[in-house]
């Protein structure tokens, strides 16, 4: 292998890891984006007081739910345990 061929392959696979890494790169940047855009949308819906209040209030709702699973459990547990 010559010198020449060396050079050749050298920048050749240079070439190639550019055209990679910039394809990468185009990929991060809509990705980065996105996020942004999606971020703003939320810190938008927030401002909105009628979409923040849904929100919390769907967020409350999920909370009793747990809490009321949780008081079913235990009851279950309690239950148990006066019948050994």
């Amino acid at each position: 292998m010559g010198i020449k061929s060396f050079f050749k392959n050298a920048f050749n696979d240079m070439k190639e890891s550019a055209k990679a890494q910039h394809e990468a790169d185009k990929a991060n940047f809509a990705a980065a984006k996105a996020e942004s855009k999606a971020q703003w949308e939320e810190a938008k819906a927030i401002g909105d007081p009628n979409r923040r209040k849904a929100a919390l209030q769907a967020e409350r709702d999920k909370q009793i739910s747990e809490a009321n699973e949780r008081k079913a459990a235990a009851e279950a547990r309690i239950e148990a345990a006066k019948k050994k």
